[in-house]
């Protein structure tokens, strides 16, 4: 296997200060967030008639500057953030880490009594639930949460606000459209050897997902399979997704966000499939920091979040709502299936718990990576 030590690995340890512009103005005209927003503050923040926010809360909030810690994508979680902050006007600082080094740090913070986030956003349930542990989380009662399954989470402690999705790629320029794999079993048939990208199996909630899919739905020699190709192993979704977009390899492990993201906005020769199989859908966390000092700013973030601006934002990029009032994403042109469908597979918590080690204890040894 080879380890793509030299490519850079965007997104690991990047500090963005997003001060976007108020409420009003100009989106790129390129961005893949078109969710247009009528917004009323003359009594509190509301956008297209739904409470985000009362007068005594949004009034405080607007005077104040966001720490969100985020798991997320670079790419992803800079256009939310830019939409949110047009839509309200609120500035955010985000500190941007792989979900594992991402609570590496929260936990550092936490037990020096200096975490730095009013709100933190993660992919691993298994993540979530250690900082629960830990007691980092400041239970938050997200309104509407509770409408909706599998949202709102012991009470508030985090909130599930949408799911990603996991699915291959490839480029363009490398690939013709009529050659592209039309499957996961393709993508392992030998015709891609040497050609092949993939993240590493421990990097967050995005590959515990994918891990588990192959394990329990593609058979246990998957991993085998996959290893066979020879594929360059990166450290992070966005490290793979740049030497995508460069050619450096043909087809590899992408998320639909992230390829939506590079193809409209940054011109990238990428594609994304959704293969026979079906795609890989994960939770994506957001709780408050039991330290948070902008704490009327957090209650923003977070119920914007999980607003019908917001989801209908998150459905843009390319993920799937948490709100099941929200329909599914159509992303470059391509219908994504519905969540209940039985073509989009979404890890349970329990396997989360269950299986996460054991899953990559053997993909480590399969793939013969070592950190």
């Amino acid at each position: 296997m080879k380890l793509a030590s030299k490519i850079p690995l965007l997104g690991l340890g990047v500090v963005l200060s997003l001060s976007m512009a108020a409420c009003g103005g100009a989106a790129a005209s390129n961005s893949v967030v078109t969710a247009t927003a009528e917004v009323k503050t003359d009594d509190g923040l509301v956008i297209n008639g739904e409470n985000i926010a009362d007068k005594a809360t949004y009034d405080k909030a607007k005077t104040q500057t966001l720490s969100l810690y985020s798991g997320y994508t670079e790419s992803s979680e800079s256009a939310l953030v830019a939409a949110f902050t047009k839509d309200t006007g609120i500035k955010v600082n985000v500190v941007r880490l792989t979900p594992n080094k991402l609570a590496e740090r929260v936990q550092s913070e936490q037990g020096a009594g200096k975490l730095g986030a009013d709100v933190i956003r993660t992919s691993d349930y298994r993540i979530a639930k250690t900082l629960e542990d830990a007691k980092v989380w400041k239970a938050y009662d997200v309104p509407g949460a509770s409408q909706f399954k599998d949202v709102s989470v012991d009470g508030g402690q985090f909130t599930r606000m949408f799911n990603s999705v996991y699915t291959l790629g490839y480029n363009t320029q490398l690939v013709k459209d009529a050659d592209a794999p039309k499957s996961w079993n393709d993508a392992v048939s030998g015709k891609w050897q040497g050609k092949l990208g993939i993240v590493q199996g421990g990097s967050g909630g995005s590959t515990a997902s994918l891990n588990r899919f192959m394990e329990s739905k593609l058979g246990g020699d998957y991993f085998a399979k996959y290893a066979a190709q020879k594929p360059t192993i990166y450290d992070s979704l966005g490290a793979e997704a740049t030497a995508l977009a460069r050619g450096e390899v043909a087809v590899g492990t992408v998320t639909i966000s992230g390829t939506n993201i590079s193809a409209v906005q940054d011109k990238a020769p990428v594609k994304f499939i959704v293969p026979d199989e079906g795609l890989v859908a994960y939770d994506y966390y957001l709780g408050m920091a039991g330290s948070a000092t902008n704490v009327e700013a957090a209650k923003v973030f977070m119920n914007y979040n999980l607003s019908k601006q917001g989801q209908k934002v998150f459905a843009q990029l390319g993920e799937y709502p948490a709100r099941t009032d929200v329909e599914p994403p159509t992303i470059m042109g391509i219908k994504l299936p519905a969540a209940d469908s039985g073509k989009v597979y979404r890890m349970a918590n329990t396997d989360a718990i269950s299986f996460g080690k054991d899953d990559l204890a053997k993909w480590n040894k399969v793939f013969g990576y070592s950190k």
